[in-house]
């Protein structure tokens, strides 16, 4: 087997990636472990509606459970911080549709697509990389490329295999545990996704519910991946303590999530990492389908420079452009994370009382320096003297 590009994996970055380069004519062909792609789901899944037409993705209702129009965030002593829009914000997916869909559009756009196929190792010859060798229900093969994309999630193995150092540290993996549930007994505003934080609440993270129905959601948490306790026992705690029963979950989904340790090799030789592979995950919320996209949209545009040029050099045009721009952002992003790491329950409340509406917008387009400024000057912050400090350093 022979193609210009083998993208190894296909949950967000992969299916882009792949689509981008088939519409310009290249031989792709994109494989999947899973017998089923996009299943199962590791995701809360919402998603920006911007994403849409940024990434050219169709507004397709068969992957699309419910609109979403802001966001609530509750303090741990339970203030609330409401940032509601008039319009369509986001949407909650089905993730088991919407990728299998992404890889739907790449196969139309002339790419080709096998699943229950894992990429078993890479094929050298003359001490260069050659293709992957590959398990097809239960068959060996060898396929042979160009350039080998790996986007194969957070415990990436071709990355390893090309020599891309891809060590994470505990302390860079938060650990994620999720219900698809009945909410039974629990009032919340189906038309809005609610964050609950605290150090009693979610280490390091929050509590989510991402509603799908009006008594249906995902329910789910983030810690700290080094934390002694599991996620599932503050899942479970939150639950206990605020009456919900869980009697009645229809899904459960498990996962490490990379809030950190973004990859400063993202190409060597002909490998290309994208994605969750490459640590391309916002470390303050732990979401990484946009970054995804925006990191295949990167790569895409320089694997075709390449290919038409034949310099497989041009692909360190990638890692320089996305440091630049993503990476750059999101390094910031985890130094503000650091320092919210270091707030008490008392700080939290703090901020969230003093923040508004518009406060919270900021926040959600990642202008935290603003935010800061604000927070500072507020007579609620002007009285802990340690935030402050925190809140002056990270400016």
């Amino acid at each position: 087997m022979r193609y210009d590009v083998v993208v190894v994996g296909a949950g967000i970055a992969g299916p882009i990636l792949a689509r981008n380069l088939a519409k310009q004519g290249f031989d792709v062909l994109m494989i999947d472990k899973k017998a089923e792609i996009g299943s199962p789901k590791r995701c809360a899944e919402g998603l920006g509606i911007g994403n849409f037409k940024k990434y050219d993705i169709p507004l397709d209702k068969r992957f699309i459970n419910r609109e979403i129009y802001g966001a609530a965030i509750y303090s741990p002593n339970g203030h609330k911080l409401e940032l509601r829009y008039n319009r369509v914000s986001g949407v909650i997916l089905e993730r088991k549709i919407f990728d299998k869909m992404l890889a739907y559009y790449a196969g139309k756009a002339g790419a080709e697509v096998m699943a229950k196929t894992e990429a078993t190792g890479l094929i050298r010859s003359d001490g260069k990389i050659k293709g992957i060798k590959a398990r097809h229900e239960g068959e060996p093969l060898e396929i042979h490329a160009d350039i080998i994309v790996a986007a194969d999630g957070v415990e990436s193995r071709v990355a390893r295999w090309a020599g891309i150092n891809s060590f994470l540290p505990p302390h860079e993996l938060d650990s994620a545990y999720e219900y698809e549930m009945i909410l039974e007994g629990f009032e919340f505003d189906p038309d809005m996704i609610h964050l609950y934080f605290g150090n009693e609440v979610a280490p390091r993270g929050y509590v989510w519910i991402f509603p799908k129905d009006d008594d249906r959601a995902n329910v789910g948490i983030g810690i700290n991946g080094d934390n002694p306790n599991t996620a599932k026992y503050y899942l479970e705690k939150w639950l206990k303590e605020n009456n919900i029963k869980g009697s009645k979950i229809l899904e459960v989904n498990v996962g490490g999530v990379p809030v950190g340790g973004f990859l400063k090799e993202l190409t060597k030789e002909n490998v290309v990492v994208v994605g969750d592979a490459a640590r391309q995950v916002n470390p303050m919320h732990g979401g990484g389908m946009a970054e995804a996209m925006e990191a295949a949209t990167i790569a895409s545009k320089w694997i075709s420079r390449a290919l038409e040029e034949g310099d497989l050099s041009l692909l360190e045009n990638y890692t320089t452009e996305w440091w630049a721009n993503d990476g750059e952002r999101l390094m910031k992003v985890l130094e503000i994370r650091k320092i919210s790491e270091k707030l008490s329950d008392d700080e939290l409340d703090a901020a969230v009382q003093a923040l508004s509406g518009a406060d919270a917008e900021k926040l959600a387009a990642g202008d935290y320096r603003q935010v800061f400024k604000t927070l500072i000057k507020h007579p609620k912050i002007l009285l802990k003297p340690k935030m402050l400090k925190l809140l002056r350093e990270a400016l």
